[in-house]
Parts: structure tokens; C-alpha cells; sequence
């Protein structure tokens, strides 16, 4: 785990974040039991990032006391200790309390056109607020403790249950003891530490079967970027000559008299354009730029806490020779690193921003072929989906020596997908949640499930999991993929990405259960630079689409030789089959404001809300491979 430098962590305060009181570092607050200095909880999240802060507001609201642990004095990781606060993907589907965040920043800052102030993305902000905004959503929930400023260490699981070290910046150590331990680390870090297995690097296409994956393996994982914040100041504030400072170095960051041989000739913006890149409100921009700028290389998973220190801190070095371009070599010289954004010495974020991490070996493992094709492969794992993800494959390695011997994957285009339950859950290790980039997917998957938007569902689809097996005095194993689904469904979350209708229609639940029963089947497409999928609600449901229906159910059904609409009448008589009695279809569709008489055509949405309002075939178990439980 990445350690704050001692005298950062030393000139911090040390405290306990609770509903609506700072206490001192030692005190507990009402949510949780304590023996001396021990802590007693029903959850345990080591850290308070983008998916550890959804996973523990999640966890809270379902009852189940809660405490998180964060290393810095700022909630939300990637989304704003590290700077990254432009959202990539999931425009058009703000799920669950990823979308409760967006909600409030649009609040903030006065409507959705006061996030929307770069071209990189839809929703920028100043990390400061991202802060304060995830800080009050967490205020909310009296089951949940949030401790700052700490580290964890020995972590161990005795007795059926998890306990862990926490060491103050003063010296102090405290214990605490869970039931069920989340692993919300930048790196794996806690589930590394208690023998969880993992992948690190990039696999070969003969190891996970996709076609995209190179032909062999590497131990090569993204680049990272210190990004920098800068301010407008109105004046002049270039910064004195970095040491080891050569402009070669980024020469061709844009369209400019420095470029010669650009290494990416096909991605040149011009100087204007690069700027406003991740420009933030109130006169700031994220500088977050991998067109040679300051992504960075270091594969600093696996190294020490001091080889980690010293990794960044060659990172932080790298995007001070960065700035300082910009400021001497393309005439920003009005803009500097903010002195309102981090609370840090070096006016810089708190961590790193990191693309990669480890990769659990999970009960399942989501890859490319899954995203592809979701209906075809042997485990359908879109049943047992928590989160959903729109976002192409991005990878960055172009700091890395040797780069061009990699697969070209700047946003490879792929259908949206539901993310599998069986990703946060690893495979050998009981009780433990595992979140954030580490999840169980391919190097490729992680290309586009390493989004803040993703990340943050995983999070909370990770409370909810943990708030049940609380709850229910079970295993996380053991945990039902259909009660989490359904907890997702209750926080406003997306099961699956279908666009048909948003998340407020009252048809939205019933289209996501059927959609999880494969009942029905979606279409994912790519078009432009967007990535989606729908499950075609107005278009005529057709007679061999009623083939999964039959199969969901065991209906033997003739073979259909003329393809043709199915009508009212026809679905109708359908569904009374399997029930087993008479229906009033019309009243059913009438709640949805649908008129229609017996021998009209049906929809296929239609015909979703029928099956799911009479039959509910999302009631039936399925296992955590997809495939149906048969009790």
C-alpha cells in the first residue's frame, strides 16, 4: 500500500469521521462496540477510494455498522486523492451512488453544464469538491466510521473472523476486529497479504482465449500519472528549472515548434486543445495527459513500502519537468500547481493515479469473450451482473520502453456489459471482499473495468454483498446473487447497460430482471466512440425470440418455420400455460400506460413487463457461474 511521506502524515490531524462529529483517533463512534482499544465491527473496509467509500455508504444503509480506513484525509481515491476528477464513461448511466455523486456535483456546481467544462469528459470537477461532496454523502449514514490518516498491517483471519492493526502517525496502534473484511486498496494490497492468488501484467491470448490478447505474456502492467492541478493566476509563475530538465523529453506532447518525430503522429492536438483537455471549473485543469506528457512507467505493485516512496517520487519529478514545459516551452506560464486543491507540502495529490493493479483469482473470471459475446460462452455470467460498463479498452503504455511491441488498444471498441458478482470474490481466502481495480477480469477486461464510474459500482455492489452475508450469518460465498441484484436494483444501480429506458422509468426494474434471466436477449453495438447495448423494448417481439422463454421454462415447442410477430393473444396464452391459470394481461399493461387489444402485435418490452409482473422469472436462483440453481 502506497505510504503518505512522514512529514506529510505527521503535519496531518489524526481523527475519526463519523456522521456529524470529529473525535479523537482513539474514541469510537456510537455504530460500532469496542473492548479497551479494540474496535468491533460488522464490515471492515481498508480504504476509503472510489469503490471503498460506495462499498462502505452501501453496507451502512443496509443496517450492518461499518468502519473504513483511509491512508489520506480525503475520500474518493482515483476520483480525487489522485487527481483524476474527470469521469470517463457511463453518461448515460449514472448507476446507483455513482450517480447520487454526479447528482450532487451538477448541484454544486448549478446544473449539468457546470461539470461539463473539458472535452475529455462530461463531468469535471475540482477534486477538493469531489471530496467535500462524497465526505457529505457518507455524513449521511450512522452506521458508518470513517478513520483518516492511518495505516493498516497483520492482517489475519481467526475464529471466523478478521482482525487487523491499525498504526497512527503518532506511533499509536489500535485493533480491529470484523466480520467481514473489503479490500478497497489502490494495489490488492490486503488481499496479496493474506494469500489471496493473482495475475499481474498482460496474459497471453492462449491463457484467456481472446483474440486481442497478444501472443505472449509479459510482466508489463499501465502506465501510472502523478497528475497535477493546475491555476490560472493571472501573472507569471514559472516554476525554477527542474532538475534533469530536456524539453525533448516532451517535445511532442502537442502540435508545436518543439515536435519533430512525434511518437503517435495520429494523436496530435494542437496546444489550445491539449490544454483544455481536463479544464476544471473556477479557472483549473487536470493535467492528466498521456500524449508524451506525464503518464509514467513503474511497476511498483509488488515493491516495498520505501521502493514504492522512492517510485513516486520519481513520478512527482516527471511531472515537474511536465509543468515546467508547459509553463517555459508553450507559454502557460500564467498557470501553476493550485494552492487550493491538496493539503500536501508539494501542492500535489496525495497518491498516484493507477490504472493497474493486481488481479484476484476470483470465483470467476470476466473476459473479453464475455463482453463479446455474452449468450455464447459456457458460463453466462451477464445473470449474475452488479455493475455495467460502457467504456472502450484504453490502455496506456506508451511511457514503457518498448511499447510498439504491444497491442495498439487506445479505446478498442466493445459492446457495454454487466460486470459478473464473482469478480469481487476470491477463490480461497472466506469472508473477504476484494474491489477497486483488482477484481477478478482479464489485463484486457481491466482496460475499461478500471473506470471511476465501474470502480465505483464494484464498490457498492461489494457493500451490499457484505451487508447480506452480515445479515444472513453466511459466508460471502454463500451469498445470493439474486438478493444482491435486487439490493442493487433498490440503490437505483444497472444490472445490465441497456439505453432503452433510464433508470426513473417505471419500466426500468422489470427490463433489468428479465434481461437477467436471458429471457430475453440484448444487442450490444459500437457506434462512433460510443459503446451500447439495448434490449430493443419496441421493436415486435418475433416467434423464434420466444425460444429462450420456452427454455427458461422446459416447454418443448415446435420448430418455427415462418418467422412473424407474436401477438397479445399469443404471449398471453403463453404466460397462463406456465401459471397455470387465467391472467389480466391488459391490467397489467395499463399500469405501464400501454392499450392494446388481443390481436395487436407485441413488444418485446411488452412482453417483459408481462413475464416479469405474472411469471417473475427473476426469482429463480442462479449460481455464481451464471447458470441456473435447480432446488
Amino acid at each position: 500500500m502506497y505510504k503518505l511521506p512522514f512529514s506529510l502524515a505527521k503535519s496531518l490531524s489524526i481523527f475519526v469521521f463519523s456522521a456529524s462529529v470529529a473525535v479523537s483517533a482513539i474514541a469510537v463512534t456510537s455504530c460500532s462496540g469496542h473492548s479497551g482499544d479494540e474496535l468491533s465491527t460488522d464490515v471492515f473496509i481498508v480504504g476509503g477510494g472510489a469503490s471503498g467509500t460506495a462499498a462502505g455508504v452501501q453496507a451502512a444503509r443496509m443496517g450492518v455498522n461499518v468502519i473504513i480506513a483511509e491512508q489520506t484525509p480525503w475520500l474518493g481515491g482515483m476520483l480525487t486523492s489522485a487527481g483524476v476528477s474527470a469521469v470517463d464513461g457511463n453518461y448515460k448511466m449514472p448507476a446507483g451512488f455513482f450517480g447520487e455523486f454526479r447528482a450532487k456535483l451538477e448541484d454544486y456546481y448549478g446544473g449539468p453544464e457546470g461539470i461539463n467544462t473539458g472535452w475529455v469528459s462530461n463531468v469535471l470537477f475540482e477534486p477538493s469538491v469531489g471530496d467535500k461532496m462524497l465526505k457529505e454523502l457518507a455524513a449521511e449514514e450512522r452506521n458508518l466510521d470513517i478513520i483518516y490518516n492511518v495505516e493498516t498491517s497483520d492482517v489475519k483471519y481467526v475464529d471466523k473472523a478478521w482482525h487487523v492493526t491499525l498504526t497512527y502517525g503518532d506511533g499509536r496502534t489500535q485493533q480491529v476486529k470484523a466480520k467481514i473484511l473489503i479490500d478497497g486498496t489502490e494495489l490488492g494490497d490486503v488481499a496479496a497479504s493474506v494469500g489471496v492468488g493473482y495475475d499481474l501484467g498482460i496474459e497471453s491470448r492462449h491463457v484467456t482465449g481472446e483474440d486481442i490478447a497478444p501472443d505472449s505474456a509479459a510482466n508489463i502492467i499501465q502506465d501510472l500519472t502523478m497528475v497535477a492541478i493546475l491555476k490560472d493566476y493571472g501573472h507569471d509563475v514559472t516554476i525554477d528549472e527542474p532538475e534533469d530538465y530536456d524539453p525533448d523529453e516532451f517535445a511532442c506532447t502537442c502540435i508545436n515548434d518543439h515536435c519533430v518525430t512525434p511518437k503517435e503522429p495520429n494523436r496530435m492536438w494542437a496546444r489550445e486543445d491539449m490544454i483544455t483537455y481536463g479544464k476544471l471549473p473556477n479557472g483549473k485543469y487536470m493535467i492528466n495527459w498521456p500524449i508524451e506528457g506525464n503518464d509514467y512507467y513503474v511497476n511498483m505493485v509488488e515493491m516495498t513500502p520505501a521502493q514504492r516512496d522512492s517510485a513516486v517520487a520519481e513520478a512527482k519529478a516527471h511531472t515537474m519537468r511536465y509543468i515546467y514545459f508547459l509553463q517555459k516551452e508553450l507559454g502557460f506560464n500564467n498557470l501553476g500547481l493550485a494552492d487550493d486543491e491538496f493539503p500536501t507540502e508539494d501542492l500535489m495529490p496525495f497518491i498516484p493515479y493507477h490504472r493497474e493493479s493486481r488481479r484476484i483469482h476470483g470465483l470467476v473470471r470476466f473476459d473479453a469473450n464475455h463482453i463479446m459475446n455474452p449468450y455464447a460462452t459456457e458460463q453466462p455470467l451477464y445473470r449474475t451482473s452488479i455493475a455495467v460498463g460502457d467504456y472502450p479498452v484504453d490502455q496506456h503504455h506508451k511511457a514503457y520502453t518498448g511499447s510498439e511491441e504491444l497491442p495498439d488498444l487506445h479505446f478498442h471498441p466493445v459492446p457495454s456489459y454487466g460486470l459478473p458478482m464473482g469478480t469481487l470474490i476470491p477463490r480461497d481466502v472466506e469472508d473477504l471482499i476484494v474491489t477497486e481495480k483488482s477484481i477478478s477480469v482479464t489485463n484486457i477486461v481491466n482496460g475499461s473495468t478500471r473506470l471511476q464510474p465501474v470502480v465505483t459500482q464494484l464498490g457498492q455492489a461489494a457493500g451490499a454483498i457484505a451487508a447480506l452475508a452480515v445479515r444472513e450469518g453466511i459466508p460471502v460465498s454463500k451469498v445470493d446473487v439474486r438478493q444482491v441484484q435486487s439490493a442493487i436494483l433498490d440503490a437505483n444501480g444497472y444490472l445490465l447497460p441497456y439505453l432503452d429506458v433510464v433508470k426513473t422509468d417505471p419500466r426500468f426494474r422489470a427490463y433489468q430482471r428479465i434481461g437477467a434471466t436471458g429471457i430475453l436477449r440484448s444487442k450490444g453495438m459500437t457506434i462512433d466512440w460510443t459503446n451500447q447495448t439495448w434490449l430493443r423494448a419496441d421493436e415486435p417481439l418475433m416467434l423464434a425470440e420466444l425460444a429462450d422463454f420456452n427454455q427458461f421454462y422446459g416447454i418443448s415447442a415446435p420448430v418455427i418455420l415462418a418467422e412473424r410477430p407474436v401477438t397479445l393473444d399469443e404471449a398471453v396464452a403463453l404466460i397462463e400455460d406456465v401459471k397455470g391459470e387465467k391472467v389480466d394481461a391488459a391490467a397489467v399493461l395499463s399500469a405501464f400506460g400501454v392499450e392494446k387489444g388481443g390481436g395487436d402485435d407485441i413488444t418485446r418490452g411488452e412482453f417483459a413487463l408481462l413475464v416479469d409482473s405474472i411469471l417473475n422469472p427473476f426469482a429463480r436462483k442462479v449460481g455464481i457461474d451464471g447458470n441456473f440453481i435447480n432446488e
